[in-house]
Order: C-alpha cells, then sequence, then structure tokens
C-alpha cells in the first residue's frame, strides 16, 4: 500500500511537471509570435528595391489594391457622364488610385460608399486603402497610417451668392437662427463647431445632399473644401464660396490599412513620382475640366 501511494504521489507530481512545461511552452509560442508580428510591423520597408518591395506588398493584398471611396466630391471623385449617357468614375483621385495601382503593378478595385463608411471599412481593415479627400486628423490617425500629402486643399464657407454680404467673416456664420450643413465624418463637422457653435449644424451623408439644401434655401450655408466649392460654383452660378476657412491641416493624404507599413511605403513612392513627373498636375486639370460638365454625384444602384 505504501508503495502505491507513492507510485500515485510520482504520478501527479509527473503530470503536474508536464502541465507546467506545456504551459510555459505556449507562453513561449505567444511571446514569439507576438514578437514577430512587432518586427514585421516595426520594418523599414524605405530601404527595399521597389522590385522586392512590390513583393512585399502583393503578398499582403492578393495582388489587388482596393480602395474605398465616396463619388460625391467633385472634383476629386465622382461620376462623369459621358455622350451616351454612360457614367464614368472620375476625379483627381480615382487617377491617383490608378497610378498608384500601375506603379506597384497591383490591379485597382475601387469600392464607393458613403463618406463616413470610407474611414470605417478603412479602420476594420476591409479594404486597403481610402482614397476620399482625407484629411489626415488625430481622430482618424488610430484608424489608419496616413501617406504623405498629394494635394493642398483649402476649405470654404459657401452660401447663395444673394446672401452672400451676410457673411462677411467666419463670425457672421455663428448665429442660432442659421443652419449650416456639414458632410457627416468629415473635418468640416470639427471646423463648424469651432467657427459656427451657436448655429445649427446640420450633418448630412453626401455633399450633393448639402449642395442641394443650400440651392432650395434649407441650409443659409455649408462648410466645403474650396475646390469642391469652386467645382460647384461652376455649374450653379447662384453659390458662392463666400468665406476662406483657416485649417492646420497641410492637404489630402490617403488612408491605409493600419499596420501595412509595406503599402503605406509603396504608396508614398507612388505619390512623390506623380508630384515629380507632373501626373498629379493633369490629373487635377483633367477633373476639374470633366465636373464642370454633365456629372453626377452619389452612389449608383
Amino acid at each position: 500500500m505504501h508503495k502505491l501511494r507513492n507510485s500515485t504521489r510520482k504520478g501527479t507530481k509527473m503530470k503536474k511537471i508536464t502541465t507546467v512545461i506545456l504551459v510555459l511552452a505556449l507562453c513561449f509560442s505567444v511571446f514569439a509570435s507576438a514578437a514577430a508580428e512587432k518586427t514585421s510591423a516595426d520594418k523599414d520597408y524605405s530601404t527595399y528595391s521597389l522590385e522586392d518591395l512590390k513583393k512585399v506588398i502583393t503578398t499582403k493584398v492578393s495582388g489587388k489594391f482596393t480602395v474605398a471611396t465616396s463619388p460625391d466630391y467633385a472634383p476629386y471623385e465622382f461620376y462623369a457622364v459621358a455622350a451616351d449617357g454612360s457614367l464614368q468614375l472620375a476625379g483627381f483621385d480615382m487617377s491617383l488610385a490608378q497610378y498608384i495601382a500601375d506603379f506597384l503593378g497591383l490591379e485597382l478595385d475601387v469600392i464607393p460608399m458613403d463618406f463616413d463608411g470610407v474611414i470605417a471599412e478603412v479602420g476594420m481593415g476591409n479594404v486597403d486603402a481610402g482614397i476620399a479627400g482625407l484629411s489626415p486628423s488625430p481622430d482618424r490617425a488610430d484608424a489608419m497610417e496616413f501617406s504623405s500629402i498629394y494635394y493642398a486643399g483649402s476649405q470654404a464657407f459657401i452660401c447663395l451668392s444673394k446672401n452672400a454680404d451676410k457673411f462677411q467673416s467666419l463670425a457672421d456664420t455663428n448665429k442660432a437662427e442659421y443652419k449650416v450643413g456639414v458632410q457627416t465624418g468629415s473635418i468640416q463637422v470639427g471646423l463648424a463647431k469651432t467657427n459656427s457653435p451657436n448655429a445649427d449644424i446640420v450633418e448630412l451623408a453626401k455633399v450633393t445632399d448639402i449642395i442641394a439644401e443650400v440651392l432650395n434655401g434649407k441650409l443659409d450655408g455649408a462648410y466645403v473644401e474650396l475646390a469642391v466649392a469652386q467645382s460647384y460654383a461652376k455649374n450653379y452660378p447662384e453659390l458662392k464660396a463666400a468665406l476662406n476657412v483657416p485649417y492646420e491641416s497641410e492637404g489630402n493624404v490617403v488612408g491605409i490599412k493600419k499596420g501595412n507599413l509595406a503599402l503605406l511605403e509603396g504608396v508614398n513612392r507612388a505619390i512623390a513620382q506623380a508630384l515629380k513627373d507632373g501626373s498629379m498636375d493633369d490629373f487635377v486639370a483633367k477633373a476639374n475640366e470633366l465636373s464642370s460638365g454633365e456629372i453626377y454625384e452619389g452612389l449608383i444602384k
């Protein structure tokens, strides 16, 4: 009996030792995996040749560059109406998206959606990038990586031309009786809250809806990007960009899926090349020309 008890104790001890070894092995595996992930995330891809960088990127994105955009923001992104009535996704953001895809040897896949959806989809990692007139801001930094600046935009307050005299300064927009429009999820929301806190700030999903509401008098004015304001003013002379709105951002960026530093490096190289070879200037000029013609803005079924 004594020997049996001793044998049982030894068996129990061996089980405990085995359990400890398994736990230690599991912990080591987890730590090793975390270390590998951290090493990958911290990798400096700036030293890679373009060909080697392309190989890494192709593996990470499976050969496709999926881009979320919001096609209600001419001249950035919109639908140009051809002579036969067909719609073609256009705008200098879309031209840049194609340029980046070609530069990296990827197939471009553009997914149109509402603007706030663009930020959400990039943040959830459902798309590789968002190209939709995005400005870098602290509240977006947790959702995406920011590329280098590809276009230096400005902000404006628009209203009906006949009402422009009412808005001599941004302080004039800050009245409780005014309804001021902004696009949901945009940096213009913050601009409105800063400059027109006492006004009734109305958030709408599409810039087209905002413009329509200003035109029919349901909104007294709206905060939009200056290039967009100028594009609409060409088509609707009754609109006017009445005020320039100070904004500390330097311009527009491509939002990249968080942690994909290889793609970030590739996109930055493509942007640098597009700026250097004059392609970006051509994209903007062509987009401005197209947006002054017949266009459609918004999602199509």
